[in-house]
């Protein structure tokens, strides 16, 4: 129904429209959030992409610290290795000369000892011929025969007392060829041989003290890391052993024709 009051354009009717004019106000409708959304798509891009530069600048910041750090550690860790390897070469190049002064001290000490063997075995073959012209003598045999039996006693006494010798020694050495045993017990050992050879008689007669300094001194020698036998370890001082051995017996020939000249 008309309202006869207004125009006749200001009443629009449900089924009234011009042609052409059907969707405009929808397309209207629908351009403004279309709008909206392409600013808003805008706007974000453009703060993403800021924030994207910015953590691409703080990136290469990091990476460009961490690098000269790396760089200053490699620097400080090559030049630590280097004074590491100066001291290493320093410290091999002492232990070579010491190496090579007892090397030389213990072949000297070999030349020595060979030496004086050799005279031990020809002082001991010069008694042997005498000792036979006395048994065939007649009562001056008799009596040397005598003699050298009681000799001959303190020989056994003295092999005895050279045989714990051997044990001590072969017992330090095998500690100062061990990884793992304390060198207090080495030094306990090496101290109760020299007490014992510069109290025993029989030691001293054969002047054990001054050969046992001698061997702890040079005598630096080790069987393989897998060794176990002691009797493998050591040089200088298995000459000294048998070095004493033969000083031993040529002791007891001399005990035994001071003993007789004493009697007669």
């Amino acid at each position: 129904m008309n309202n006869l009051n207004d125009p006749p354009n200001w009443n629009i009717l449900p089924n009234q429209r011009e042609p052409g004019d059907e969707g405009s106000r929808w397309n209207y409708a629908l351009l403004v959030p279309m709008l909206g959304l392409a600013a808003f798509r805008w706007i974000w891009t453009r703060e993403c992409q800021k924030e994207i530069e910015r953590e691409k600048k703080e990136y290469y910041k990091r990476h460009s610290s961490l690098q000269q750090d790396l760089e200053a550690k490699y620097r400080d860790i090559i030049t630590e290795n280097r004074r590491t390897v100066a001291h290493l070469e320093l410290e091999l190049e002492k232990e070579r000369n010491r190496t090579l002064s007892y090397r030389e001290a213990l072949v000297s000490q070999s030349r020595k000892l060979v030496e004086e063997r050799r005279i031990l075995e020809q002082e001991q073959e010069k008694l042997e011929q005498e000792k036979q012209v006395l048994l065939h003598s007649g009562a001056a045999g008799n009596l040397y025969q005598s003699c050298l039996a009681k000799e001959e006693e303190w020989q056994k006494r003295a092999n005895i007392l050279l045989k714990e010798f051997e044990e001590g020694l072969k017992e330090r050495q095998n500690i100062y060829c061990s990884l793992v045993v304390p060198r207090s017990q080495r030094l306990e050992i090496e101290k109760n041989l020299l007490v014992k050879a510069a109290t025993d008689p029989i030691a001293m007669s054969v002047h054990m003290e001054s050969g046992l300094k001698d061997i702890f001194k040079h005598d630096n020698y080790c069987g393989n890391l897998l060794n176990r036998n002691k009797s493998q370890n050591g040089r200088l001082m298995w000459l000294y052993l048998r070095y004493w051995e033969l000083a031993i017996e040529l002791q007891k020939f001399k005990r035994a024709e001071k003993a007789m000249l004493g009697k007669q």
